[in-house]
């Protein structure tokens, strides 16, 4: 097995393949990309910069790929307001307010920090100019408290000192990034709430990274290893972000490659030895931003080995959080609870367990939303007063009075054999056990022990393959991508989907689709794709337990 790691030949595969592609695609006026046109889509120019600077390069100073580099900065310099912001188009033609869009001064400066050795004089002029109107206003209105945007801007501002020879904004970018390091949690993740951001811990890290090759700045790396750290304990073994700790996003299901920010630690280069692994095992294909950012920001060295779980693994974040992994079970338990925000990005902290097996990937889970209260783990209340109207782009999310779909608090109980947790509604407490019982089989028992009339309800959330039929004990068969599912249970009863059998039983109800809130947007709506098929389990004073059955189907 391999002990040493550096950027994969795929990666150079990947730069040289793009090349062609990307000057084809540029317009005369400089733009890449389709209607409507974004800044975003002038990405492209760091992309050939890595190309043009780069020796190993097929285009190593080649004199087409520099004229195309100076034609996508034009193109960033005509679009640029009076303050050198752009407007925050999205492709649904949804507008955001103007913006100094942080991916973009990024990579315009760092594409021209590569390339402006081959620029003539009149072009450096251009670019000097509006560059450095851009990096006036971010350095004035950008880095006032620590965030994963404001991170992005200090590595790029850090860039934009060395360039212009601003010891200011190198002094500037370089106070910031210490502060981002004291706000970062022991266990490796920061926050922008309660609790980690698991998908934007890649942005404060990969931003670190790249500010770390730039500067060498040694302060950054233990950072870095806990961050590495807890992705290497905070990810699926499929290579999926667990999400059941995260505040932001809800569950992806593709491999999270990496960032140059793993590179520069043993323990980041392990994790990052798997992640490459198992994405190009699924037939992933390195994007070309992801290709440029190695090749130019990676470091390479000896690699920390990630063990493996056959015989069983805990990791706690003191009470806050808990991983129980004995393969081929993943269990992941989270205890972060806080009251409703504002923040549309802000996600209602309402699921708490996701159980995954490694011949079916993730199962029961999938993270938070707002405004759906069939995605939390218990409810108390009428979930029909809480709802989001798709097109409505300033709703009101809550709390919304006779519901109560979050908890006050929670404990876990961190038994390796039998992990539960006991969540809090008011008066009322929702209990779930999780009980492996060898490869195959799982109890999944919940428990209520509700005083209030308003009822108390669980909701198992479970994840969807839209490609493959839902099926019930009875015979029923619906197809996800069109049809909606309201399957009531019975005694002995069960329905199966994507390898895995649960328990159906008497009272309970099964929903499809249960649609989220989309924060990314701007009314809020969500596809079928990003919905949950969820077991309702409702209780009341002859029900106060269900023990479900829990199956990996045998081929």
């Amino acid at each position: 097995m391999a002990t040493f790691w550096r950027p994969e030949p795929e990666m150079w595969d990947t730069l040289r393949e793009a090349v062609p592609g990307i000057l084809a695609d540029q317009r005369e006026d400089g733009r890449f990309g389709t209607a409507p046109w974004t800044c975003l889509d002038q990405h492209r120019i760091f992309h050939l910069a890595a190309a043009w600077s780069l020796e190993n390069s097929p285009w190593f100073h080649d004199d087409e790929v520099l004229a195309a580099i100076v034609r996508g900065g034009d193109a960033l310099i005509g679009a640029q307001d009076n303050e050198g912001m752009w407007t925050f188009l999205k492709k649904d033609y949804s507008e955001w307010g103007q913006i100094y869009m942080p991916w973009t001064y990024s990579r315009w400066i760092r594409a021209y920090m590569l390339a402006r050795s081959g620029m003539d004089g009149e072009a450096r002029a251009r670019w000097n100019a509006a560059l450095e109107l851009g990096f006036e206003g971010i350095s004035k209105t950008c880095l006032s408290h620590v965030h994963n945007i404001p991170t992005h801007h200090a590595m790029s501002l850090y860039c934009a000192g060395m360039v212009f020879e601003r010891q200011d904004w190198k002094t500037q970018a370089e106070e910031f990034i210490h502060e981002v390091v004291a706000a970062q949690s022991p266990y490796g993740w920061w926050t922008e709430n309660v609790g980690p951001v698991v998908s934007y811990n890649y942005v404060y890290s990969d931003a670190m990274g790249v500010y770390y090759k730039l500067s060498g700045d040694g302060r950054v790396i233990e950072a870095l290893e806990r961050a590495a750290r807890f992705h290497r304990n905070y990810t699926y073994p499929d290579g999926s972000a667990v999400e059941t700790v995260d505040e932001r996003n809800a569950y992806n299901s593709e491999v999270r490659p990496g960032n140059p920010g793993f590179s520069h630690t043993a323990t980041g280069r392990g994790y990052l030895a798997r992640q490459h692994r198992l994405f190009l095992e699924a037939g992933g294909k390195f994007d070309v931003d992801y290709a440029a950012h190695m090749l130019l920001y990676a470091g390479d060295g000896e690699i920390e080995e990630m063990e493996d779980d056959r015989d069983g693994r805990t990791y706690a974040m003191g009470g806050d959080a808990l991983i129980v992994s004995r393969k081929p079970w993943f269990l992941s338990l989270s205890a972060y609870c806080c009251p409703l925000d504002e923040n549309r990005f802000r996600q209602d902290r309402q699921n708490f367990v996701s159980i995954f097996h490694e011949s079916t990937g993730l199962i029961v889970g999938g993270g938070n939303t707002k405004l759906q209260p069939l995605w939390s783990t218990f409810s108390v209340g009428d979930t029909s007063l809480m709802r989001h109207t798709p097109g409505d782009a300033d709703p009101d999310f809550g709390p919304f009075e006779g519901l109560a779909h979050i908890p006050d608090r929670a404990e876990i109980r961190a038994d390796e054999a039998c992990p539960g947790i006991d969540l809090h509604y008011g008066a009322d407490v929702g209990r779930v056990t999780l009980v492996p019982r060898g490869d195959s089989q799982l109890l999944l028992i919940l428990e209520s022990s509700g005083i209030s009339e308003s009822g108390m309800e669980a909701h198992v959330t479970l994840i969807p393959h839209l490609r493959e039929a839902l099926r019930s004990s009875t015979g029923e068969r619906a197809e996800l991508q069109t049809d909606i599912v309201e399957w009531t249970g019975a005694d002995g009863a069960w329905f199966e989907h994507a390898g895995w059998r649960l328990s159906l039983p008497a009272g309970a109800r099964l929903v499809w689709p249960a649609l989220p809130h989309n924060a990314y947007t701007k009314g809020g709506e969500a596809g079928v794709g990003q919905a949950r098929l969820v077991l309702a389990l409702p209780f009341g004073e002859d029900r106060s337990r269900y023990e479900l059955s829990l199956d990996i189907l045998q081929e």
